[in-house]
């Protein structure tokens, strides 16, 4: 649960910043927080798979008992996040910023976008040392502390937002701005508050004992890369799609892009919240891996996927359900709010092939397993859902609700195929588990 909560944050960053913009800026500044989001969790997504290479790392070195080693791997951790952080702030800073304007959006959008957009740029590099050291921490099994920092900065996020959005206190309204500032400033205080609670509890004092910056190698760099780059392409063929999705739904209309907005922020918190149960998943397999536990490790992943199972059945139920109502939290216009409702009833549908393929690869993610998970994730999203989305909603003009259709149907292909790749896989581990590395 501390796992899903922290998870939960990053979306939920988003969703106040969408929240926020909607209720106080607008549809077309709205419209200009979704496509910003759709093009910046691509490039996101892809720092947070580097990063996570570190956790089934820890978690296996943790179940061997081989603390130093934890120790080191978290110093080799860093550097590399860093240079990441870096290489995606450029990036984002010169590569993106100069694209949007020639990717076929409204001009009003596009000019409320790049502000939005510059600010979020600047929040990466601490937005990956927050990650190094949660990452370490819950490869561990100490979760609550990034949860609780979680929370704290995402009540900060909104506080500041509203301020600088309407412009409180003085302060001169900043719009959209607003909301980049203060997740800017959000995500500065999180790296601070979690790299110190590393270095200074006591808890992790026998793995810091060998841990040093200038401690850097090419084994150990080779190890983390390994699993973190296969990791970083699966969320980003995956969160490329639904941004892909999003530029094609902005090409039909800004009430359409807007709704989407809408639809994809809360299907992202139940995504999050069930890649929580996916990292707990990882966590645990890796650590059985490394005690040899092949029976235990089995029981586990099972459980794991029973749980999102229980778990997403009960949100689809809540997003077909509460469909009419549940677009309000952002926005009070109409027209939005009818085309939302439809996207939100086919995210409910979705919601059981979206838990099942993130377990499937948090699973085989803690087996060492990322190469043909990552060739899976490519050939359902681009392979399937994105031009079956196409192909319905703008050739045969279903809208937005036919590009959803697609994306749906890329999510059961890569739950399908994940959860095969996950059976032969445990099946190849049981028979010859001495193989295991």
């Amino acid at each position: 649960m501390p796992i899903v909560v922290s998870q939960l944050g990053h979306t939920l960053v988003h969703l106040a910043d969408s929240v926020i913009v909607g209720h106080f800026a607008g549809t077309v500044q709205l419209a200009a927080v979704s496509l910003v989001n759709s093009l910046f969790m691509l490039i996101l997504v892809l720092g947070l798979g580097i990063a996570y290479g570190l956790t089934p790392l820890i978690a296996r070195e943790n179940g061997k008992r081989n603390y130093e080693e934890c120790g080191k791997l978290l110093a080799n951790s860093l550097m590399i996040n860093i240079a990441t952080g870096l290489l995606l702030y450029i990036l984002v800073h010169f590569g993106t910023l100069a694209i949007i304007d020639h990717i076929g959006q409204s001009p009003d959008v596009v000019a409320y976008a790049k502000p939005y957009l510059g600010y979020l740029s600047f929040s990466i590099l601490p937005l990956m040392v927050f990650q190094t050291f949660k990452q370490f921490t819950e490869g561990l099994g100490f979760t609550k502390q990034a949860m609780y920092i979680s929370i704290w900065g995402n009540l900060i996020n909104i506080i500041l937002g509203i301020v600088f959005v309407k412009g409180m206190f003085g302060i001169t309204p900043m719009g959209v701005k607003g909301v980049g500032l203060s997740t800017l400033i959000d995500r500065l205080l999180m790296a601070t508050v979690m790299t110190f609670y590393v270095v200074r509890t006591p808890h992790f004092k026998p793995y810091l004992h060998r841990f040093r910056t200038r401690i850097c190698d090419k084994v150990r760099i080779s190890r983390i890369i390994k699993i973190g780059a296969p990791v970083a392409l699966q969320y980003a063929f995956e969160i490329s799609a639904f941004s892909g999705a999003a530029i094609l739904i902005g090409t039909i209309g800004t009430t359409e892009q807007a709704a989407h907005q809408i639809a994809i922020n809360l299907a992202a918190i139940t995504y999050m919240m069930a890649s929580g149960i996916a990292s707990a998943a990882t966590i645990k397999t890796g650590n059985n891996l490394g005690r040899g536990d092949i029976n235990k490790l089995m029981l586990q992943a099972m459980a794991s996927y029973h749980v999102v199972l229980m778990f997403m059945g009960i949100t689809a139920l809540i997003f077909i359900f509460a469909n009419p109502l549940l677009p309000y939290i952002y926005t009070e216009d109409i027209e939005v709010v009818k085309v939302a409702s439809r996207l939100l009833i086919i995210a409910g549908f979705f919601q059981l092939f979206d838990g099942t393929q993130v377990v499937g690869l948090g699973i085989l993610r803690g087996m060492g397993d990322v190469n043909i998970p990552t060739i899976i994730t490519f050939a359902a999203y681009w392979g399937i859902g994105i031009p079956v989305g196409y192909i319905l909603g703008i050739l045969l003009h279903l809208g937005a609700d036919g590009i959803w259709y697609g994306l749906t149907l890329g999510l059961l292909s890569a739950s399908v195929m994940l959860y095969m790749r996950f059976r032969r896989s445990s099946s190849l581990y049981s028979a010859a588990p001495l193989t295991l590395n």
